[in-house]
């Protein structure tokens, strides 16, 4: 019985980490990538393909092959990136979702599984 309800929680818990995924990958023909997913006035997390830092910026709109946006929130530095050199964006707001529905989730697996070691 415990197998099978640790088993059952642990594959419900994993399909839910994987479905809630909130990074969008790019390919280098720039022609087929959709920038109309991002949002003005979100934050997002853009991920270099030269292998520079991750930048954080507060998405403002897509000016021909460029994407401009902020430095953040507070900070209105205009920041301006080549559409070529993106390789994924993240957006923040989703990641932080994603990480508190799994602790969560974590929290209901391991108190089913108190709760069925408790029933023996």
């Amino acid at each position: 019985m415990k197998a099978s309800v640790l088993l059952k929680s642990s594959l419900l818990t994993s399909l839910f980490v994987i479905t809630s995924c909130a990074t969008t990958k790019y390919s280098e023909d720039i022609s087929k990538n959709n920038y109309s997913n991002l949002e003005a006035g979100k934050v997002y997390k853009i991920t270099m393909r030269d292998g520079s830092p991750k930048q954080k910026i507060l998405f403002r709109n897509v000016v021909g092959d460029n994407i401009v946006g902020t430095a953040g929130k507070k900070d209105s530095t205009e920041v301006v990136i080549p559409k070529a050199n993106v390789a994924a964006v993240k957006d923040s707001r989703k990641a932080r979702i994603a990480v508190g529905a799994t602790v969560i989730g974590a929290a209901g697996v391991a108190a089913l599984i108190i709760s069925s070691s408790r029933a023996d």
